[in-house]
């Protein structure tokens, strides 16, 4: 059984437990970055951030603990770096406006949908009610916790590597922070349409505003922030290994959250083959 902790109480153990899983970060990173370059000590620092939050997802016995991690981390990562090298550039100041434009407005929206720590995600419970216990634990903290951990620092380090920077900001890197900008506005007005029509029309497909286009538009938000992230690093550091990460968190929503999302959505409303088979899968 789940704790049955009402929604106010349960935002404000989340508030706490990240307190400390950022605090104990920060705390290693400080340690570290004199013995080891910056951007693999911030890697160990949130390493164990993650391991703080997943412990305290056991205690919980709900993985969801983990969810809002995805947008809470980046925009503090970029200004603990931000503040410990004292690099406030044109571009770094870019990065962190459209980073924390991204990061607020999506933790906002976990929070508006957040039912407590009673709930927890149904991607989870199906993992939890499919697996035997050990191998649930062993995906739980690999592939539910660590996996996704790895991937978005693995995404942060083309921003990361603006602070090695000394250039202004260029076109390109103008168009970069547009991208991001758009991103996080997209991402904005689908979850607004998306929770107006749910309240309206409980149970039917959302077939709407950007919906009425994409299927995933929230999803396309997400990968166009990493690809403009990039885009802001290229435009110094030119085309590199580095654009494998906005390809891998490309591949993640196509080939991992939006299959998962597709089955469950045939498999609860009926009209979803109809609108899969005349909407778009992102754009």
């Amino acid at each position: 059984m789940k704790a049955n902790y009402s929604k106010t109480v349960s935002i404000a153990i989340i508030a706490v437990i990240y307190t400390i899983a950022i605090a104990v970060g920060i705390g290693a990173f400080e340690k570290l970055a004199y013995a080891m370059p910056e951007i693999r000590a911030l890697l160990v620092a949130d390493v164990l951030a993650t391991l703080i939050v997943w412990l305290f997802g056991l205690n919980f016995k709900n993985v969801s603990v983990y969810d809002p991690y995805w947008s809470v981390i980046p925009p503090v990562v970029f200004t603990l770096l931000a503040v410990y090298k004292g690099c406030f550039s044109l571009p770094v100041i870019l990065l962190l406006i459209a980073v924390w434009f991204w990061g607020i407005r999506l933790t906002a929206n976990w929070a508006a949908t957040f039912k407590g720590l009673a709930h927890e995600d149904w991607r989870y419970t199906r993992y939890r009610e499919t697996l035997p216990p050990f191998l649930f634990q062993l995906t739980n903290f690999f592939c539910l916790n660590m996996m996704p951990t790895l991937l978005v620092f693995a995404c942060m380090i083309p921003g990361l590597k603006l602070f090695e920077v000394t250039d202004s900001a260029n076109g390109l890197t103008w168009l970069g922070f547009l991208m991001c900008i758009a991103a996080a506005s997209i991402q904005l007005v689908a979850d607004t349409q998306s929770h107006r029509f749910r309240a309206l029309n409980p149970g039917q497909v959302c077939n709407v505003g950007l919906w009425e286009h994409g299927r995933h538009p929230n999803y396309f938000g997400e990968i166009l922030l990493w690809w403009g992230i990039w885009v802001m690093y290229a435009s110094f550091r030119g085309l590199d290994l580095l654009i494998a990460a906005p390809f891998a968190m490309t591949a993640l929503f196509l080939f991992i959250s939006i299959p998962m999302m597709e089955r469950r959505q045939l498999e609860n409303k009926p009209g979803y083959a109809d609108y899969r088979k005349q909407t778009r899968i992102l754009i």
